[in-house]
């Protein structure tokens, strides 16, 4: 069901996240846990926390979830988390 929920994901989630001024794209990585379980990550880029307080709120480390989530969620978060890019690089297509 990795699959299907990331299509999911990348509907609901990462279409809301594009639509967002201020973000700079946004990533979903899957884990395999070798048990018949996947660990889904989903990541996104922002210009600043103004940008992303326009996405999730004033209740920034809560974690944002849709309604058919329930169906493939073993676990929900209730926190995220938030990380500021001091050094990196990226490499362009």
């Amino acid at each position: 069901m990795a699959a299907e929920y990331s299509r999911y994901v990348a509907g609901t989630g990462g279409d809301e996240l594009s639509a967002t001024k201020g973000n700079l794209g946004h990533q979903i990585t899957l884990r395999d846990l070798g048990d018949g379980v996947t660990e889904i990550c989903a990541l996104s880029w922002w210009a600043d926390m103004e940008a992303v307080k326009a996405y999730a709120g004033e209740q920034l480390e809560r974690a944002h979830y849709y309604p058919e989530d329930d169906h493939y969620l073993i676990n929900k978060p209730e926190l995220v988390e938030h990380h500021v890019v001091v050094y990196g690089n990226l490499v362009g297509p």
